[in-house]
């Protein structure tokens, strides 16, 4: 699965942010990444053919809306970026004042459910680790292993740790590029600074999903679909620092759709895929890891709506698509407005 840089639930962020905190990774961390932009490298084919699936997906671009519907309260959207990035500190100011509006935010995984799915985690690792049967190293010929194991040393993960954890685990562990496993510890994405906002506001932060929502999603993936997922997080490892900053720009460009269909078209060239199989593992994670979860919020977020005007956060590849949480709100009779995330 060459998307988990991608697509990365809240809670799965926090449980990262745990264990790199845990293994004291952050103070030996590198600065904040500072790769190539991919996309600048695409030939003007492959170019083409990212603009054009990009421009077919209903509101394709842009991070910051509002819904309006007769006899509602307004929602207003925000696709967030998970990371700590210092660029957030513009955004912050735009949308306090809409924050400081609202009745209530709501969020993938607010504060209490953050606390709920460390405890479950405490109660039973199996959630998280393989407690009994073969550990990932018996479980992977030597040279795949050694590949892996490199990977976790670039980023202070022990490899007997590593060895006992849930193949999607570790795979989203290895999505973080060395040079951000910092800003991971740092635990100040763009998610928990509008958390703080609305803390320091006075207004409620509900979820948008139960805090075991996680959990269900990996549950859906058979054992061997796991560990190509972790065989695939390798594909890109060569050049990881320059997916994270091709991604961090594609958010700050509001363009984060095209960030998954350049991958889209990327994968095709990697070792072992075809198009066939990009294009069933591409709608087997969007369908997983984002339709179900978009359609799931949308009667959360309408009846908060019903109380009073609602801000709402997640990521920002909810945002777009047919399936995506705006054109979802646009079929249920909403009026979708994009607004200037910026000044």
């Amino acid at each position: 699965m060459v998307l988990m840089s991608l697509l990365r639930p809240a809670p799965l962020r926090s449980l990262c942010a745990a264990l790199i905190a845990m293994l004291c990774l952050a103070p030996q961390a590198q600065a904040r990444c500072n790769g190539q932009n991919l996309l600048a490298e695409m030939d003007a084919a492959d170019s083409a053919a990212v603009a054009a699936a990009t421009a077919a997906q209903p509101f394709a671009t842009g991070n910051l809306w509002q819904a309006s519907k007769e006899g509602q309260h307004a929602i207003t959207l925000l696709g967030t970026y998970h990371m700590a990035d210092p660029r957030h500190d513009a955004v912050v100011a735009r949308i306090a004042p809409l924050i400081a509006e609202a009745s209530a935010l709501l969020v993938e995984a607010g504060p209490e459910e953050e606390r709920a799915l460390k405890r479950d985690i405490a109660a039973d690792p199996s959630l998280l680790f393989l407690t009994d049967g073969a550990s990932l190293m018996e479980q992977m010929p030597p040279e795949e292993w050694a590949q892996i194991s490199a990977a976790m040393a670039a980023r202070n993960i022990p490899a007997f740790m590593g060895a006992k954890m849930r193949p999607w685990y570790l795979a989203t562990m290895l999505a973080i590029a060395p040079c951000d496993m910092a800003e991971v510890a740092a635990g100040k994405g763009l998610d928990h600074r509008v958390m703080d906002l609305a803390t320091d506001a006075g207004k409620p932060i509900r979820a948008l999903e139960p805090h075991t929502t996680l959990f269900g999603i990996f549950e859906t993936l058979t054992p061997d679909q796991q560990l190509d997922m972790l065989r695939s997080s390798m594909l890109m490892e060569d050049r990881i620092a320059d997916y994270a900053n091709t991604l961090a720009e594609g958010y700050f460009n509001e363009d984060s759709r095209r960030i998954w269909e350049y991958l889209r078209v990327m994968a095709q060239d990697f070792p072992g895929y075809t198009p066939e199989r990009v294009d069933a593992e591409f709608a087997m994670m969007e369908e997983v890891l984002m339709s179900r979860r978009n359609q799931a919020w949308i009667p959360v977020i309408e009846a908060a709506a019903a109380e009073g005007p609602v801000f709402v956060a997640f990521g920002a590849l909810h945002l777009a698509g047919e399936k995506g949480v705006l054109n979802l709100l646009a079929q249920d009779g909403w009026q979708v407005e994009r607004l200037p995330l910026l000044p």
